[in-house]
C-alpha cells in the first residue's frame, strides 16, 4: 500500500509517495541479500573453531580473516556508496553478488591449514564481494521510506541473523558429517548463497527521487554538517569499536569459549545459533520503539545493555543455563544496535539523494573499529585462553591496561563515545525541534 508521506522537520515538502509494491519487493530482496553476506559472515565462528584446531594459525591470526572480510564489507560502502547516489545500484550489487559467491567456492578448495588460502579467499575477496552489495542494499531502502524507514531497515537488516541461524548449523552438520566433509559442507552453503543473491537481485530496484535535487555532497561538505559528524565519530569512539566490536567479537569467539569451558560440543555448535535467533526480535522491537522515543536515544541504551551482558561473561563457567540467557539477552541488545546504526545515520541526510555518501562514509570509519578490534582479542587470548582480558577488552573497548592507566582508559573511552554521541543528538533534537530523536 502506498501513502504519500509526512514530511519531516528539516526536509523539504514533496510529493514523496512511502511505500507500494516495488518498495515491498526491494525490502524483501535486501533481507535475501543481508542473509546470503552479512548472515553467513556471522557464521565465521563456525569456520574460526575449525581453522584454529587445524592449526592453520593462532586464534588471533586466524580473526585477522574474519575481521578483513568485515571490515571490507564496511569501509568499501564508502565508494559504493558514492556510486548508488549517481545512479550505479544495479550494477553494483551484480557484481558484488558474483564476486561475493565466487569467494565461497574458493574457500571450498582452500586448505584448512594453509593460512594464506584461507586469508585471500575469504578474507579479501569475499569482503570485497560483500563491500558492493552490503551498503547500497540498506541505503536504497531509503529511497522508498521515510515514516517507517527505521522499520523497513530493521526487517533488511534481520537477514544477517537468519543466515547467523541457518549457516553455522548447516556447516556444523555438512563439515563433521565424514560423507560430506569440509569442501562440500562449504560449496553447499556456497550454492545457498548464489540462490539468495540471484533471488535478491530481481527484486531489488532503486527509487532515485523523482524531482532533480542536488547532487550528492563531495565528502569535505559532509565534514561540515555537525550533527553528521558527531554522530559518526561517536559511533566510531562509542557505538562501532564499542558494541558493533561486542557483537562481532561474541560471534567469532563464543563457539569457541563455550568450548574450552568443556560446554557439550553439539551445545556449543548451537550457540551462535541461538545468539543470532534471539536478535531476530532485537533487529525490529527497538526499531519501531524508536518511532516513539527517537533513534539515537533507542540506540544508547542498547549500547549500554551490550556492555553490562559482555562483563557478565566474567561470572560464566560451565553453566549451559548461563551461556545460553547470554546468548539470548547479547542478541537481541546487540541486534538492535546493529539495526539501528543504519537509520541513525540515515536521519541526518537532507534528502534521499545523498544516502549513500553519508551511509558510506560512516561505515568506512567504523571499520577501522571492526579491523583491529577482534585480532586484539585474539591476541590478549592467547594460547592459554585467559578469558578476562578479550571480555574485558570489548566490553570497554580499550586495550588492557593496569592499575591507574587501565581505570583512565576506561573513563576517557567511555566518556568521549558517550559525549559525542550525546552532542550529535543534541545538534539533531535543536534541528527539529524534539527530544525524540
Amino acid at each position: 500500500m502506498q501513502q504519500k508521506s509526512k514530511t519531516a522537520p528539516g526536509e523539504d515538502a514533496d510529493d514523496f509517495v512511502e511505500g507500494g509494491f516495488k518498495a515491498w519487493c526491494t525490502v524483501i530482496g535486501g533481507f535475501f541479500a543481508i542473509t546470503a553476506v552479512f548472515g553467513y559472515q556471522n557464521a565465521f565462528g563456525v569456520y574460526q573453531d575449525i581453522y584454529v584446531r587445524s592449526n592453520a594459525a593462532s586464534a588471533q591470526a586466524v580473526s585477522w580473516i574474519g575481521s578483513t572480510q568485515l571490515a571490507l564489507m564496511v569501509a568499501l560502502g564508502l565508494p559504493a556508496g558514492k556510486l548508488l547516489d549517481f545512479g550505479y545500484f544495479k550494477i553494483m550489487t551484480v557484481m558484488g553478488s558474483a564476486i561475493y559467491v565466487f569467494s565461497i567456492f574458493m574457500v571450498s578448495i582452500a586448505h584448512t591449514d594453509k593460512y594464506y588460502q584461507l586469508f585471500l579467499s575469504q578474507g579479501l575477496t569475499a569482503g570485497i564481494g560483500a563491500g558492493l552489495v552490503y551498503v547500497p542494499v540498506m541505503a536504497v531502502q531509503t529511497h522508498y521510506w521515510r515514516r517507517l524507514r527505521p522499520v523497513a531497515m530493521g526487517i533488511v537488516i534481520t537477514g544477517s541473523s537468519v543466515g547467523g541461524i541457518i549457516f553455522p548449523i548447516m556447516l556444523n552438520r555438512l563439515i563433521t558429517n565424514p560423507r560430506v566433509g569440509f569442501a562440500w559442507g562449504v560449496r553447499a552453503s556456497a550454492f545457498v548463497c548464489l540462490g539468495l543473491l540471484i533471488i535478491a537481485n530481481v527484486l531489488m530496484t532503486a527509487n532515485p527521487p523523482k524531482t532533480r535535487k542536488p547532487d550528492p555532497p563531495k565528502l569535505t561538505v559532509l565534514f561540515t554538517d555537525t550533527a553528521y559528524i558527531f554522530g559518526i565519530l561517536g559511533c566510531s569512539f562509542f557505538p562501532v569499536l564499542f558494541s558493533y566490536q561486542l557483537e562481532l567479537c561474541a560471534d567469532f569467539y563464543l563457539q569457541l569459549f563455550a568450548a574450552i569451558k568443556g560446554a557439550d560440543a553439539t551445545f556449543s555448535f548451537y550457540l551462535l545459533a541461538i545468539l543470532n535467533g534471539s536478535s531476530i526480535p532485537g533487529r525490529i522491537i527497538p526499531n519501531i520503539l524508536s518511532q516513539k522515543f527517537g533513534v539515537f536515544n533507542t540506540l544508547a541504551f542498547c549500547t549500554l545493555a551490550c556492555s553490562i551482558l559482555i562483563f557478565a561473561l566474567l561470572g560464566v563457567d560451565k553453566s549451559v543455563a548461563a551461556l545460553v540467557i547470554f546468548a539470548i539477552l547479547y542478541g537481541f541488545f546487540s541486534g538492535g544496535f546493529i539495526s539501528l546504526l543504519a537509520p541513525v545515520i540515515a536521519s541526518l541526510a537532507r534528502d534521499e539523494s545523498e544516502m549513500g555518501i553519508r551511509l558510506g562514509l560512516a561505515y568506512f570509519i567504523g571499520s577501522f573499529g571492526i579491523l583491529a578490534g577482534n585480532p586484539i582479542a585474539g591476541a590478549l587470548l592467547g594460547e592459554t585462553f585467559p578469558w578476562w582480558r578479550p571480555i574485558v577488552f570489548s566490553a570497554v573497548s580499550g586495550a588492557i591496561f593496569y592499575d591507574k592507566i587501565f581505570t583512565r582508559m576506561i573513563q576517557v573511552m567511555i566518556l568521549v563515545g558517550l559525549a559525542l554521541v550525546l552532542t550529535s543528538r543534541t545538534v539533531r533534537a535543536h534541528q527539529t525541534q524534539s527530544q525524540y530523536v
